[in-house]
């Protein structure tokens, strides 16, 4: 717990953080210890009530320091300290006035004065406040006789300008010192920020990577009995069809429903697989047409059985192209399998190819209930379903195989009036690819 003198301290320090303060405090002592300290060597025949003096031109400082503390903007702050040299260049004029002029001693407070200003504002002003502090030496001289003429004066200026001029040369130099210190500590800081997010992105990546392994390993360790189950639950199907009663219908309704879990399984593990063991495209020349034709053909029982009706339409100027057929193949029937879950019973959807001047486009145009707002935000995302049964893996991996053939999927959807998904391909031989 800290003490009491800790804390005093610690709130000393705080007040001093900011330059404006530090120079404001140094002023204060530089100005009021010369002024303590010239007066000791004051003539008698000088009457000047030393004491009081002190006293106001301290209370002067600190009212100095108060208006930097409230008005903490470089821009006021700079006015502030540019009125209180003039006030101080005109005090001590005041004082070579009222003790001798040439023979006053008060004259040694421009040192430390324009010393410490030229280090808060720079080389030029110290210089400058040089040359204003000699001429008000002159003019004191000339109000209290004798004249002393030139010489003392331009001594005056170089032996206080020139030591001004040097150090506020140095506190620009360690200025632009500090502030690319700052600048690096600031670099420094935003990349060890950077590193730590990501290490901790790497440790997730690492953590997901083996969850991922695993995961594979389960599915590729699963397909077999999945198949194995799938095959007896043919067998006993086709062993109860052969036998009649009321017991046997219910066997077979139970058999089905087996067999329509494993094939959903089934296919679960093989679209999990095919995203864990993502191929590169292998492009041969091929027909598009040919292959939406064929695969319209192929998934046509299951729309009829879910009541459905399912349309195909090609555009007979789109030449042979370089596609992985079984990529493409597969990344539209998801497509169309999305589709067909949308309708979720009775519906349309039509698959139709057309050629868009050097461009192929598929395009799968369902007649359901539309998408969401809430799941169009998350409908490209890994592991994103709305199905119990989906793995939230078909159109990410759609979108990763149209892609990876050059293109791009786009999507439409009106609430109520149904959804288009439509892929861009680029039309290319297999030499260009």
């Amino acid at each position: 717990m800290p003490t009491p003198a800790r804390r005093t301290w610690t709130a000393i320090v705080r007040i001093l953080e900011r330059d404006e303060r530090v120079f404001a405090v140094l002023l204060a002592v530089v100005m009021v210890g010369g002024l303590a300290t010239m007066g000791l060597a004051l003539r008698p025949r000088f009457r000047i009530d030393l004491p009081s003096l002190v006293f106001w031109f301290a209370a002067y400082k600190v009212g100095i320091l108060a208006l930097v503390s409230v008005n903490p903007s470089p821009r006021k702050t700079r006015v502030v300290f540019s009125g209180a040299l003039a006030v101080d260049l005109l005090l001590i004029f005041a004082l070579l006035y009222l003790t001798g002029g040439y023979d006053s001693l008060f004259y040694l407070l421009f040192f430390p004065l324009i010393a410490v200003n030229a280090y808060y504002f720079g080389p030029w002003v110290g210089l400058a406040s040089a040359v204003v502090a000699g001429l008000l030496y002159a003019a004191a001289a000339v109000l209290t006789p004798p004249w002393v003429g030139w010489n003392a004066v331009i001594l005056l200026i170089g032996l206080v300008g020139l030591p001004a001029l040097a150090v506020g040369l140095g506190a620009n130099r360690e200025r632009r010192a500090r502030a690319e210190v700052e600048r690096l500590n600031a670099e420094l800081t935003g990349t060890l920020t950077r590193l730590r997010a990501a290490q901790d992105e790497l440790v997730v990546a690492e953590r997901m990577a083996t969850v991922g392994r695993l995961s594979l390993k389960m599915a590729h360790e699963v397909r077999n009995p999945i198949a194995a189950i799938g095959l007896n639950a043919e067998l006993v199907g086709d062993i109860v069809k052969e036998r009649q009663g009321p017991d046997m219908e219910e066997a077979g309704s139970l058999v089905s429903a087996i067999r329509e879990q494993v094939s959903a399984l089934d296919a679960l593990t093989e679209e999990y697989l095919a995203f864990a063991r993502f191929p590169r495209p292998q492009y041969e020349e091929d027909s598009i047409n040919e292959m939406v034709t064929a695969l319209v053909e192929f998934i046509r029982p299951l729309a009829t059985r879910q009541g459905a009706v399912l349309e195909t339409t090609t555009d007979q100027a789109l030449p042979p192209m370089a596609i992985d057929r079984t990529l493409l193949r597969q990344a539209v029937l998801n497509l169309v399998k999305n589709g067909l879950e949308a309708l979720g019973g009775k519906g349309h959807i039509t698959v139709s190819t057309r050629r868009v001047d050097d461009h192929a486009e598929i395009a799968i145009i369902d007649r359901g209930p539309g998408i969401r707002p809430e799941v169009a935000k998350r409908l490209f995302e890994q592991f994103f379903t709305t199905k119990p049964q989906g793995t939230g893996l078909g159109l990410y991996i759609s979108r990763q195989v149209i892609e990876q053939h050059g293109g791009t999927l786009r999507w439409e959807s009106v609430p109520g009036q149904g959804t288009t998904f439509t892929a861009t391909l680029p039309i290319k031989r297999t030499q260009d690819v």
